[in-house]
């Protein structure tokens, strides 16, 4: 019994922890940048910052940023025990799998801004980096561990040539 528990918390929930503590620090990143570019003016403080008109385009410069120290994060912690993959293979699954969970968390925000007519703060940090970002990070999670830092065992299973037979 004890064996099977250690085992489910070294495969579950350890990873788990791990994923979301760089989550937590990246997410920081994202909404502290976020309300930087589109709510701050240099000039005359908190408002109307200089991306305010442009919040999807701000959006896309935090989220490639986070995006950077995620990889960083999950590659070197996170999934830290796993095998490196082939940094090409790696490197275009990490992408695709971002452009996906970016486009995820932008609609959230496009949602809010444009189909609603929300642009306060409270609206544009509930439906672009809170609730975006919950919807993103748990495809982040399901897709990372699979394609971008598979285990030794699924990376080989990829990897194996496959025979197929004419029939």
């Amino acid at each position: 019994m004890q064996g099977v528990l250690r085992g489910l918390l070294d495969r579950h929930l350890r990873p788990s922890l791990k994923f979301l503590a760089v989550g937590g620090l990246v997410f920081l990143l994202d909404a502290a940048l976020y309300n930087l570019l589109v709510f701050w003016d240099p000039g005359q403080g908190w408002g109307h910052g200089v991306l305010f008109a442009h919040p999807i385009i701000a959006k896309v410069i935090t989220i490639s940023a986070a995006s950077c120290l995620t990889y960083l994060g999950n590659r070197l912690w996170t999934f830290g025990d796993r095998p490196a993959p082939g940094t090409t293979r790696s490197v275009i699954a990490f992408v695709l799998v971002n452009i996906i969970a970016t486009l995820l968390q932008l609609s959230c925000l496009a949602f809010s801004r444009y189909v609603l007519g929300l642009d306060s703060p409270l609206a544009d940090n509930i439906s672009g980096t809170l609730i975006g970002q919950a919807v993103s990070t748990s495809f982040r999670y399901v897709t990372y561990g699979r394609f971008v830092f598979p285990s030794a065992a699924r990376a080989a299973q990829d990897s194996a040539p496959r025979i197929t037979t004419a029939v």
